[in-house]
């Protein structure tokens, strides 16, 4: 069995170099396409963190994101992508053991590759504030484990279809 990493290294470059996350890291996208991921982090962040256990408090992001969003100006939240409602739909049917490995994929992308983010997106950035990051980063790590690979990477599919929509405000704004 490959280790963790190297098992889902091609879906992760795949996700990086997705149109959308290119905008974001060279900062240029709008408020409005900002609001649009912003909003698709929440319902994903939503979905995990009111549902199961997180290896430690310090991870969740949820709040984090509504005053990202407020420091935006945003009053109302718009539905999501279709792309998003897919995902979240999937983690709901997930159990406490399978949520790990998304978990994983989705709160050490915003930890460590947010790090990166931050300065060229809009708004306050609070999402990609953690206290304690490496200790959160450690309860993550702690329980990590490499039979993991499928789910990270099926979680990665789902982040694509979610970026390859949000693609569509690029052209629209």
């Amino acid at each position: 069995m490959k280790p963790l990493k190297e098992a889902t290294h091609d879906k992760h470059k795949e996700a990086e170099r997705m149109l959308f996350n290119v905008a974001m890291f060279k900062g240029e996208l709008t408020n409005e396409q900002y609001t649009k991921y912003l909003i698709s982090q929440l319902e994903i962040f939503s979905a995990i963190e009111e549902n199961f256990e997180m290896p430690h408090e310090g991870l969740k992001r949820k709040y984090a994101v509504i005053e990202d969003l407020k420091s935006l100006g945003v009053r109302q939240l718009e539905i999501p992508d279709n792309a998003t409602l897919k995902y979240v739909d999937y983690l709901m049917g997930l159990d406490q053991k399978t949520i790990n490995a998304h978990i994983y994929l989705n709160y050490l992308a915003i930890m460590f590759g947010g790090q990166m983010m931050k300065a060229n997106t809009p708004g306050a950035g609070n999402m990609y504030e953690f206290d304690n990051m490496m200790e959160c980063a450690g309860t993550i790590r702690a329980i990590q484990s490499d039979e993991w690979a499928d789910e990270v990477n099926k979680g990665f599919d789902f982040m694509i279809g979610i970026f390859k929509e949000l693609e569509g405000c690029l052209t629209t704004n």
